[in-house]
């Protein structure tokens, strides 16, 4: 049985379509539509250290400083959103210092702002390039 494979226009490669990369891909396009983040300010699975341990964030966003934004952790669908989700991303940050954290499973997304140096904030609305670079809400 030939495995299943899509296209990721972040890494311009065929990847192996899991429930995860689904997820991913589905979020991918969602940064650009919805959120109008350009695609070359975007990169999956992304290498980092933290310490002596290596890391990979499922999609890092910079912002025009080429300084990262944003980090988004993707999970399989039906993967609970929990406490211990958040703590891998926020753990994450310990090394990107990103002023947004999204956490998505395909079904909910939750989505975190940087109050200050140790606390977040959930946020209810869906911030666009524009506001996460610290510009104002654009008008729709």
């Amino acid at each position: 049985m030939e495995e299943k494979t899509v296209w990721d226009p972040l890494r311009k490669k065929e990847v192996a379509l899991t429930p995860e990369e689904h997820v991913r891909q589905w979020f991918i396009g969602m940064l650009g539509s919805r959120m109008h983040v350009p695609m070359h300010m975007m990169m999956s699975e992304t290498a980092f250290r933290l310490g002596e341990k290596l890391f990979r964030a499922d999609i890092l966003i910079f912002g025009r400083d080429a300084r990262p934004l944003a980090v988004v952790e993707c999970k399989r669908p039906g993967t609970g959103l929990d406490s211990k989700v958040l703590d891998q991303a926020i753990r994450y940050n310990m090394a990107l210092d990103v002023k947004y954290i999204f956490i998505t499973n395909g079904e909910k997304t939750s989505i975190c702002r940087k109050k200050d140096a140790a606390e977040y904030e959930f946020i209810s609305h869906v911030p666009d390039y524009e506001e996460m670079c610290g510009h104002a809400k654009r008008e729709k």
